[in-house]
């Protein structure tokens, strides 16, 4: 795990080098089980001068404008994702690799999202997934889940720190 943690961190480093200002763009649903891996990635994290969180939760096409507006030149989008791997598993892609409806849990499919994001934006649109082990409702976030995302925001505050 550690070795595919160094891994992660170091493809975000060489993805943000050029990065101005980076939006971070959380998805999930906090009824759902490891359904909140998105939210639960950012919740504690401050905005900086060159990171800005959004919560986007179920809807986060309800926050285009807000990150239309903040006009980053990288945009993070972290969620659970059907990565057909064991779960914990975190890997980051480019939004067309997606797999349409199947991808996400949410109601607009994420390939969707990204592409008019991309139009609009004309950033560096990247994701971050995470495989859950249950998304039902009213479900607990898994051991694996919690543990992989106290890795990536140890990760991401890293990101952070250094960039001020």
């Amino acid at each position: 795990m550690a070795q595919v943690l160094q891994e992660i961190k170091k493809a975000l480093e060489n993805r943000l080098g050029s990065a101005q200002r980076v939006a971070l763009l959380a998805i999930g649903s906090d009824l759902k089980g490891d359904d909140a891996a998105g939210l639960l990635a950012v919740q504690g994290l401050e905005n900086t001068g060159k990171f800005r969180i959004f919560i986007g939760a179920t809807a986060p096409e309800n926050l285009t404008g807000e990150i239309k507006k903040y006009s980053p030149t990288h945009l993070i989008i972290i969620d659970c994702a059907d990565l057909q791997e064991k779960p914990g598993t975190i890997r980051i892609f480019d939004p067309e690799q997606t797999a349409g409806d199947s991808f996400s849990t949410h109601r607009l499919p994420l390939k969707m999202l990204a592409q008019y994001l991309r139009m609009s934006l004309k950033s560096d649109i990247m994701v971050i997934g995470i495989q859950p082990k249950s998304v039902k409702f009213s479900a607990q976030v898994s051991e694996e889940v919690k543990h992989a995302v106290m890795h990536l925001k140890e990760i991401i505050q890293e990101l952070i720190k250094e960039s001020n």
